[in-house]
């Protein structure tokens, strides 16, 4: 029998994306195209102030309206009356008193949504209002506005000598704002009550069964009884790991007994999901006169708002790569998240990283001054390296390639002068710059970020293969929000068992075991490890079976790649057993990790990945205005599995930290949130990216499945860092917060 090439669209090529052409052509069904007959329409009341006692709360009125079927508040939560991701403090409905403006307090379901909005105009509510904690650095000497307290998690870190210091001194605070995940499809699902009193809800989210176990928790209902089924995700990065409206919806079909469908606007979903922490940071960092750093001293809080979300592990992250991608034996670092009467805020792309990222890459562009030395020089001189010690005492064994990304990121070649033409200018349109005022500068900034779960979680993940006449189908609960893991799934089936048809089952928990999160860059390592240990299983079976049908020992069948060998044959796995179907469910660990002792040490971490940007801006100084021209970066990316996603995970990444560095900040008033839509939260669009270039470092992982890393999360980390360097550059203003401003530039 003659032996078929090797499977086309296998790791490293450019195989084509399942859910590509539907969404290109606008054929894809995204969450908010949920719609069953007889469904109802949801809608969720909500505060209006950021603290306040609630004195009455009547729903009389809004049942009493032709067409509403359903008004729930927390008297009609059936089991339990709090969710959370790590930490179940958030009411499912505030009972006696709110913490944010936008806290749920009931919920209705009418025949239309115009019906549901007047249903919930109709809801009568009073309220004693109280004074709200605002400021993050009070919160700790603030009266509790939690029964679990204002101070969620402080994180200590100190190694070494606490008496070393250097020649060379510099300090500096930092702030940096709140960050909108902003992805373009509203939170939304469809939640569909059975004769037999189970739900099968389908909802976008980033984790299936954490959704699943925590609906059914409220609805005091086995885990069995609800069955979620992941509907089509338009953008996530972060803000999907949380609850939304997945009890609410729940909760209304099982009181109505009928569909019930909701579906957030834009400026309640601007209220209805947790966002970036805005943080502030005291840094001092110490060095000797050629460079080397000998000490650095970080003091930081993060707001995390009125819940705790996934706070506890973000300040993890925070305290732990406060100090960058660089070595130092002695460090003090104080890390702390706080509750406020702000809005809750907890995972977004780069996860703590980003937050600490622009603060000590700031330090060492200060410490670059006031050494005389040149600002790249300095961070290839501290570059960390495999071998060397993390502030947590843990050893760095894996590919730690950050001067080789430093040396990528620097190599590429300079943008062209700045341009006469007018729209290329700082502000665009109307002639805002005139050609002769227009500065330039670049910077540079370095990143690093843990992936997978960290401090002794025991993560894992599950999928199962199937090989059945030729063709192969994956099932795994890791949710696709955009990122390409239905194509990296295929390709890995391909790459293992030489079978060129794949087909990739979406996320249900009634089909398969959880997969994790879809975050914290780690579904390539691990729900990818996954498909491919049961891919090797189903070959293994394989060869049993050829063994068991042709009278051989086991000894005397082995595999070739994705080829049976026998003594008398070579057979290609898919047609080795043709009419027997095989299909093998298993569950993947990544290596375990541990929590940190009192000091803040311990191997906390699976592995790391590393990416280095630098920028270049032009920019109008009088008038304040910036234009990035171009970002170029240098990326650990372990071993490049699919070029154009890749790619594709760098943009995005890269512009959206470009988009937090000048224009992106979700404005907070007093506890009220003063831009909740487009209009007024800024987005980079295709006319503000700049040209972005990319090198792409391949040392593959020595545990990683095919020696990939997560890629995701590195391209946001240090491109914004890196935008902000490059307006000092040009303008000589200290900027020591991000996103910079006009007037910062302007007036700075």
């Amino acid at each position: 029998m003659a032996v078929r090439d090797r499977a086309r669209g296998g790791l490293g090529t450019e195989a084509a994306r399942p859910d590509g052409i539907p969404k290109v052509r606008g054929d894809f069904a995204f969450s908010s195209d949920l719609h069953v007959d007889g469904m109802l329409w949801g809608r969720t009341l909500r505060s209006p102030h950021p603290h306040a006692r609630i004195r009455t709360l009547d729903v009389t009125p809004a049942l009493a309206i032709a067409g509403v079927s359903a008004v729930i508040t927390a008297d009609d939560v059936p089991g339990e009356l709090h969710y959370g991701l790590i930490s179940a403090d958030q009411p499912v409905f505030a009972r006696d008193v709110v913490r944010f403006v936008g806290e749920p307090i009931a919920a209705v379901a009418a025949d239309h949504p115009e019906t549901a909005r007047r249903a919930l105009e109709a809801i009568i509510v009073e309220y004693d209002v109280l004074t709200p904690l605002v400021d993050a650095e009070a919160a700790a000497g603030w009266e509790p506005i939690h029964p679990d307290g204002n101070v969620i998690r402080s994180v200590v870190i100190r190694r070494g000598d606490a008496a070393a210091t250097g020649d060379v001194i510099v300090e500096g605070t930092y702030e940096i704002g709140m960050q909108d995940q902003a992805f373009l499809g509203p939170e939304s699902g469809l939640a569909i009550p059975a004769e037999d009193g189970s739900i099968d809800l389908h909802v976008a989210t980033q984790w299936t069964h954490s959704d699943r176990d925590q609906v059914a928790a409220c609805l005091a209902m086995p885990t069995d009884m609800i069955r979620l089924h992941l509907a089509g995700v338009g953008g996530a990065f972060g803000a999907r790991e949380d609850v939304s409206m997945q009890v609410h919806a729940s909760l209304l079909a099982k009181v109505a007994r009928r569909p019930v469908k909701m579906s957030y606007l834009r400026d309640e979903s601007f209220v209805g999901h947790v966002h970036r922490h805005p943080a502030r940071f005291w840094m001092r960092h110490h060095a000797d006169r050629d460079g080397t750093l000998r000490r650095v001293e970080v003091r930081t809080t993060f707001d995390g708002g009125a819940y705790a979300s996934s706070s506890m592990a973000v300040i993890g992250n925070a305290a732990r790569f406060s100090v960058g991608p660089y070595r130092v034996e002695s460090v003090d670092i104080e890390a702390t998240a706080v509750r406020t009467n702000n809005p809750p805020c907890g995972a977004m792309r780069g996860f703590g990283s980003v937050q600490v990222c622009f603060a000590h890459e700031s330090q060492m562009d200060l410490l670059a001054a006031e050494l005389g030395m040149d600002p790249v020089e300095l961070r290839l001189h501290n570059a960390l390296r495999t071998g060397d010690r993390l502030p947590t005492g843990q050893v760095l064994r894996g590919a730690a390639p950050v001067a080789e990304c430093i040396r990528a990121a620097m190599a590429h070649p300079m943008p062209d002068a700045s341009p006469d033409e007018v729209l290329a200018r700082p502000g665009g349109a109307g002639r805002t710059s005139t050609a002769t005022e227009i500065r330039r500068g670049t910077g540079l900034a370095v990143g690093i970020k843990n992936l997978m779960y960290s401090e002794g979680e025991n993560d894992t993940a599950s999928a199962t293969v199937r090989l059945a006449g030729g063709v192969a189908t994956v099932k795994s609960a890791a949710a696709e929000v955009g990122q390409g893991f239905v194509t990296i799934a295929q390709q890995i089936v391909r790459e293992v068992l030489g079978v060129e048809e794949v087909v990739f089952h979406s996320a249900s928990t009634a089909e398969v075991a959880s997969a994790g999160s879809t975050s914290a860059s780690r579904q390539t390592w691990m729900s990818g490890g996954a498909v491919a240990q049961a891919s090797r299983l189903v070959a293994a079976a394989i060869c049993q079976a050829v063994a068991l049908r042709e009278g051989l020992t086991p000894e005397e069948v082995s595999l070739d790649g994705t080829t049976v060998v026998t003594p008398t044959a070579r057979i290609p796995l898919a047609d080795a057993v043709p009419d027997q179907p095989i299909e093998i469910a298993t569950t993947f660990h990544h290596a375990p990790t541990e929590p940190l002792d009192e000091d803040g040490q311990g191997d906390a971490d699976v592995s790391f990945a590393f990416a280095a940007h630098r920028a270049v801006v032009d920019v109008d100084p009088d008038l304040g205005l910036v234009r990035v021209v171009q970002i170029t970066t240098g990326q650990d990316v372990g071993r490049v599995l699919h070029p154009t996603q890749l790619l594709g995970q760098v943009e995005g990444g890269t512009v959206q930290g470009m988009g937090l560095a000048v224009m992106e900040e979700i404005v907070v008033q007093d506890g009220f949130v003063k831009n909740p839509s487009f209009t007024d939260y800024l987005l980079p669009t295709t006319l503000d990216a700049p040209e972005i270039l990319a090198t792409f470092i391949e040392e593959p992982e020595p545990d990683a499945p095919f020696g990939a890393k997560g890629v995701g999360e590195p391209p946001i980390i240090s491109s914004g860092p890196a935008v902000v360097a490059a307006i000092r550059d040009a303008t000589g203003a200290p900027l020591r917060r991000m996103p910079v401003r006009p007037a910062d530039v302007a007036l700075g």
